[in-house]
């Protein structure tokens, strides 16, 4: 594997810029390097708690409330993409995004307009935010809500991620199993919503990532949990490595752990 597209940049919620992001790739022998900043939008994500966070810690940029707003960001970000892969010809480097999906009309009637004026190389289907109580609740959110709430929103994460995979919109679909970044939704019983997640993957040909960023000291696994590895076994879903890098010590991390996990199961790896 001679390329990584899960990668996040400076302007958006990265630490790094484009060429510096590249010139570690390179390093690292990589031929091809994708950027795929967050492409997040919803009327309201700007009165959820997170965003106060995002303006203090310098990105919110990754939030929009409009796709004429997010438009206005990534259409220059990706002249700038374009424009450094003119000036590295050694390298191939795509244009992605990483995109929260929303399962309503007038959300998919603007991403699909938007889908034909950027012309990204490839997407990545993500939920980091439910909507619940009026609002939109992100993981960080979830863990803070009494055990009730906690499973709702659990089951409508699961119902966006499957709603995702079914849209057929996606290149592939991130870190899967998100909720365990704060330890939620490793029950036996979510097992029946992350198969359905994986047959509507299956169904679309929509691969599914092994993200290495949750490789930690205190739980040593990527996304996702083995138990969803082996429903992709099971339903020959494509997997394709992500570092979801946003340091240029992030690419390329864990990635031999991952293709061992691919080697061990015999997962089918996804085909650019």
């Amino acid at each position: 594997m001679k390329y990584t597209l899960h990668t996040h940049t400076v302007g958006f919620d990265g630490r790094y810029s484009v060429q510096a992001m590249v010139d570690r790739a390179r390093d690292l022998g990589f031929k091809t390097i994708g950027i795929s900043n967050h492409f997040i939008v919803n009327p309201i994500i700007k009165k959820t708690k997170m965003y106060p966070y995002a303006v203090r810690g310098g990105y919110s940029n990754i939030y929009a409330a409009s796709f004429e707003e997010v438009l206005l960001r990534f259409v220059p970000h990706y002249r700038e993409v374009r424009t450094i892969q003119e000036l590295n010809p050694d390298m191939k480097i795509l244009c992605g995004m990483e995109v929260d999906f929303f399962p309503h009309v007038k959300w998919l009637e603007g991403f699909e307009n938007a889908i034909q004026i950027l012309k990204p190389d490839y997407t990545i289907g993500s939920a980091h935010f439910v909507e619940y109580g009026g609002t939109l609740l992100n993981s960080h959110d979830w863990e803070e809500s009494d055990e009730q709430t906690r499973e709702r929103l659990l089951k409508r994460y699961w119902s966006n991620v499957a709603a995702a995979a079914d849209s057929g919109l996606f290149t592939w679909l991130a870190h899967l199993d998100l909720p365990k970044k704060v330890g939620l939704g490793r029950e036996d019983m979510w097992a029946e919503y992350e198969n359905r997640a994986v047959e509507s993957a299956a169904n679309t040909n929509t691969a599914i990532e092994i993200n290495t960023s949750f490789y930690r000291d205190y739980c040593y696994e990527p996304y996702p949990s083995n138990r969803i590895l082996k429903m992709m076994q099971e339903h020959d879903v494509a997997t394709i490595i992500s570092d979801d890098a946003h340091e240029v010590k992030n690419i390329g991390r864990h990635f031999d752990d991952a293709r061992k996990i691919i080697q061990d199961l015999n997962l089918r790896t996804y085909q650019r």
